[in-house]
């Protein structure tokens, strides 16, 4: 079947439909959209698109006589292209102004502040990724010796946060060896990532023979049985999943339940997020675009938050797929801007 593109009527048509849908829960007639008085066609033309669009896929009718309602196609169509360049609603900017820090050295609670207000002000579920202290560049680095066998990695970054992360060590590992190792990879490597520093130091350890080579390797080892058993992984936040459990109408809940199974797994969550980190202001992922278990009756909306050019994590929104994209999407875009503006200028005052 040869390929149709959409109208402009075509488009209000679907936008009409979904606006209805997300708003009722109620399969969309064309006498729907005709009274809506948005669209300027007789009702035998409404139906008529209405048909096309169902063809394309875009719409489906549950029953003979019933109306229709968005298909996940329809929904993306929604989402993407109509919502895109849509302002954030005015009724949320006091939530995330009033509600948000506006000075801290704490990356933590900068992000779970922000984690927070995302669930509340979408009555939702809001998550917010924390990166990877090994793939951060760093001004600053020490390793503190905090028992026989654990070592607390300190980072201090550009944007003049401070990061920490419990690594496993062995007994021989001495303060004074790393001591020496923080002192040598601060001086000679900053603004790199700790990983970046392992490869380096894995190339140059030669010309440290005499030096540095015992207390180099020492962290060698230590940094590289950290990364194997996943510590320093990235972190998600998730506030709200009571919110979830409260729309039963909206779910299949055998189904949301063992969703939420999954979300004890955490690692497995931000792997399927932090695939979807890329340099797009929003993205939407609508029931199995996210290709993850039991999320078939979800919709997903996320951004990115970072430093100058650099990505450091994710944050959004999951919901049903009913969630008022018009007021969601913005909302998450905001947020991601306002984290971003928060880490760059720290110490500063913040207004947006």
């Amino acid at each position: 079947m040869a390929k149709s593109a959409l109208r402009d009527k075509d488009k209000k048509v679907l936008r009409l439909v979904v606006e209805n849908f997300v708003r009722h829960g109620r399969p969309v007639s064309s006498g729907a959209v005709s009274a809506s008085r948005r669209v300027s066609a007789s009702p035998a033309t409404l139906r008529n698109i209405m048909a096309k669009l169902e063809a394309m896929g875009y719409l489906a009718q549950p029953h003979t006589s019933a109306g229709r309602v968005p298909t996940d196609k329809g929904l993306r169509h929604y989402a993407g292209s109509i919502l895109a360049e849509k302002p954030l609603a005015e009724e949320c900017v006091p939530l995330i102004q009033e509600g948000f820090p506006q000075r801290t050295s704490d990356f933590d609670s900068l992000l779970l502040q922000a984690c927070r207000t995302l669930a509340d002000s979408s009555d939702n579920l809001g998550f917010v990724i924390s990166p990877n202290i090994f793939r951060l560049p760093f001004e600053h680095v020490r390793f503190i010796k905090i028992s026989d066998r654990r070592v607390l990695a300190v980072v201090v970054t550009p944007f003049h946060m401070v990061l920490t992360e419990t690594l496993e060590s062995p007994p021989s590992l001495t303060q004074a060896e790393l001591d020496r190792a923080s002192r040598f990879i601060t001086q000679n490597y900053p603004g790199r990532t700790i990983l970046a520093v392992r490869e380096a130091l894995l190339r140059d350890l030669p010309q440290h023979r005499m030096r540095y080579e015992d207390s180099l390797r020492k962290l060698l080892d230590l940094v590289k049985g950290s990364v194997d058993r996943g510590t320093g992984d990235d972190r998600i936040y998730l506030e709200g999943t009571s919110r979830l459990l409260g729309k039963a109408e909206l779910f299949d809940m055998a189904k949301l339940r063992r969703l939420f199974e999954n979300f004890e797994q955490k690692a497995a969550l931000v792997r399927l997020l932090s695939e979807f980190v890329s340099l797009d202001r929003v993205k939407v992922l609508i029931g199995e675009e996210a290709n993850f278990p039991d999320v078939e009756d979800c919709s997903l909306v996320l951004s990115h938050y970072g430093y100058s050019n650099q990505v450091l994590g994710t944050l959004g929104i999951i919901g049903p797929k009913r969630i008022p994209y018009e007021r969601i999407i913005p909302l998450v875009d905001r947020m991601a801007k306002r984290v971003s503006l928060a880490i760059t200028v720290f110490g500063r005052e913040v207004s947006l």
